[in-house]
């Protein structure tokens, strides 16, 4: 995917947005608009949410893990939308367990408040010419939690 924008966007008109279908993880949103691209259609943080698949600013959690069975912590600490704000990853654990709709509903509210949050951040880091710098860290901290 990477070579094929490499090998097509330089040729596409300058004065119109360029738009990458059906890419959603944070890594590939990252290296797509390095290479062009301006904006992103997909499922991928809504799917994801409902099934326990949360992104946090250290990369990709799974709250149906049993680590996160008696965690009292947010699902990111770093965040501040309302699933952050007021659930811990024990209680959402837990409602998943419990198959309570509100467990998919909290963790698709958490992903997109995350991936607008990051699309917020790309766009100031590339108004303020560091986005190859934003770029890096932010892969860094991914790499981070998959250990």
């Amino acid at each position: 995917m990477y070579q094929v924008l490499e090998d097509v966007v330089p040729y596409l008109p300058q004065n119109k947005p360029t738009y990458l279908m059906g890419v959603g993880t944070p890594e590939n949103i990252l290296e797509a608009v390095d290479r062009g691209v301006d904006f992103f259609d997909c499922v991928l943080p809504s799917r994801n949410g409902r099934h326990a698949h949360v992104y946090t600013s250290a990369g990709k959690l799974n709250l149906m893990n049993a680590k996160h069975k008696t965690d009292d912590s947010p699902i990111d600490p770093k965040c501040d939308c309302p699933a952050c704000r007021r659930y811990s990853r024990a209680y959402i654990h837990h409602l998943f367990k419990a198959k309570e709709m509100l467990a998919m509903r909290l963790c698709v509210l958490h992903n997109l408040h995350f991936y607008n949050t990051m699309m917020e951040e790309i766009r100031l880091a590339l108004d303020e010419d560091r986005f190859p710098e934003y770029k890096k860290q932010k892969l860094e901290d991914f790499k981070i939690s998959g250990k």
